[in-house]
């Protein structure tokens, strides 16, 4: 259940996050990113976080993808007793098998002579264990992620420099779920693409969640792209949660805070 009564989708909490507050340095003086933020994510849910930019999405996105640390509050992940924040280096590699994270930037995700197979490789290779060592094995399991998100066997050896926008994504994603995450933290994945690359890269997390079963943070300023992937909304505005909604159509109806209003306002009139 959020925090507001809008019911999630499984019985597991795969993470819940309380109070989190996070300060930048700016100046001679402290900014804050995120003040007091709390929200659940469930087993098999996505979650969309929503605002424009500044309003703390990305912050909370990288503070629970371990990127940021120095947070106030809590986050607890998979439901481990531990906080994050007090577990060792190890507890932490062990438990970041389970959460993977896409960026923006696709062509970031890679070195630009990598091979695309090579690439994807890595979400087994950096934990080292399994079909780490079994190359044959390894690249069975490369070229079958490589076909769920799109990519024929042909783009194995591909250089990473010389795929579109959208190839490049494809094969980040494809390095986020190669070893089945229970949580993908997706932030502004279709931003850096043209519009009928976001619609393709967007059908294609919604397959692989459903697929999958995994769960999802999905993090955009594109209140359409949100509603239309999220089971729930979180809306933030000047690092604050200012309202949580359900995804789908009901979102537009059950939307009550001026902030969120406007929001939807800007997407019916460029509409």
């Amino acid at each position: 259940m959020g925090i507001d009564g809008v019911k999630g989708i499984g019985d597991m909490k795969i993470a819940e996050i309380r109070n989190l507050s996070y300060s930048y340095r700016e100046n001679c003086g402290q900014k804050k990113a995120v003040l007091n933020v709390s929200f659940d994510i469930d087993e098999g849910e996505c979650l969309g976080l929503i605002g424009e930019s500044g309003s703390g999405k990305s912050t909370i996105g990288s503070l629970i993808g371990n990127f940021l640390t120095g947070y106030e509050g809590s986050i607890h992940l998979m439901s481990n007793e531990k906080e994050l924040a007090d577990m060792s280096k190890k507890e932490r590699h062990d438990l970041y098998r389970d959460i993977q994270v896409v960026f923006q930037n696709p062509w970031q995700s890679f070195p630009p002579n990598m091979c695309v197979g090579e690439g994807i490789a890595e979400g087994i290779r950096y934990y080292g264990r399994g079909l780490a060592s079994d190359q044959k094995k390894l690249k069975e399991k490369v070229l079958e992620t490589m076909h769920l998100v799109g990519l024929s066997a042909s783009y194995y050896q591909k250089k990473c420099r010389e795929l579109s926008g959208g190839e490049c994504q494809r094969a980040a994603i494809g390095r986020a779920i190669i070893r089945s995450p229970k949580l993908l933290i997706c932030d502004e994945v279709t931003s850096a693409l043209d519009v009928s690359i976001q619609a393709q890269i967007m059908q294609l997390l919604f397959s692989l969640k459903k697929e999958m079963g995994m769960a999802m943070l999905f993090i955009s300023h594109d209140l359409a792209l949100v509603g239309g992937i999220c089971d729930r909304v979180c809306v933030l505005h000047d690092g604050q949660l200012v309202e949580e909604l359900p995804g789908g159509r009901e979102m537009y109806e059950k939307a009550e805070h001026p902030y969120t209003r406007l929001l939807m306002k800007s997407v019916l009139d460029i509409i």
